[in-house]
């Protein structure tokens, strides 16, 4: 299933992903998890501020 989506994603005009990896601290341990989010493009700016 996994082949397919990877498929689609390639076609000529078709949107263009990225993969945001961000860090987060926690206000109680003090401990840094990290959040993973696949967005268009266009909002990479808007989801790292």
């Amino acid at each position: 299933m996994a082949k397919k989506v990877v498929a689609t994603l390639k076609q000529k005009g078709g949107v263009k992903y990225a993969k945001v990896v961000k860090a987060v601290k926690s206000e109680k341990t003090g401990a840094y998890t990290f959040r993973e989010e696949i967005v268009t493009e266009d909002l990479v700016k808007e989801r790292l501020k």
